[in-house]
């Protein structure tokens, strides 16, 4: 089941909380709930992607993303993903998800996300995503000039550059 009460809980709070720039990294208070676990009991591995919308929504609405999609009738959607596991999160542990944009290209922006507990990275994802109005795929450039930081163009890094050629690859 979607964590609805985790959305509406991050949607309330965010608007109380300072203003993100594009730049900026959003860092969210998470624990792992009973809901959130599979047999073994810890943290599942579906559930990690789900958790990381919850991050990514609430970037979208500290920049004014979410405000600008909502004014001009767009959509968000998510166009792909990667992510790699590496400690466990088990039931009712604390951990923290840190979300950033990392890139963005002519149609996609490209979001890098990490939970975090104890001082270690238990999960980092890179997630495609974009803006889609009744034609498809609005473009970047006209995104980030309904923002007002038309010239904002971040340096795609080489991990996500070889991500980006890789899913072109991919039949």
């Amino acid at each position: 089941m979607y964590p609805y009460l985790r959305l509406f809980k991050t949607m309330i709070i965010a608007p109380f909380r300072s203003p993100m720039g594009v730049d900026d990294q959003s860092v969210l208070k998470m624990r792992v709930w009973f809901s959130d676990i599979d047999f073994y009991p810890e943290l599942n591995n579906g559930r990690y992607l789900t958790l990381m919308d919850l991050g990514r929504i609430e970037l979208a609405q500290r920049t004014g993303l979410l405000r600008t999609v909502r004014k001009k009738k767009w959509g968000l959607v998510v166009a792909g993903a990667s992510i790699r596991y590496r400690h466990r999160l088990r039931a009712f542990m604390p951990f923290t998800l840190h979300t950033r944009i990392a890139a963005a290209d002519e149609r996609w922006f490209y979001f890098y996300q990490y939970t975090s507990c104890n001082g270690k990275t238990c999960s980092s994802a890179l997630v495609r995503t974009g803006i889609t109005n009744r034609l498809g795929v609005v473009p970047v450039r006209k995104v980030l000039k309904s923002l007002g930081v038309p010239d904002w163009s971040p340096h795609i890094p080489e991990w996500v550059e070889a991500w980006i050629n890789a899913e072109k690859l991919r039949p």
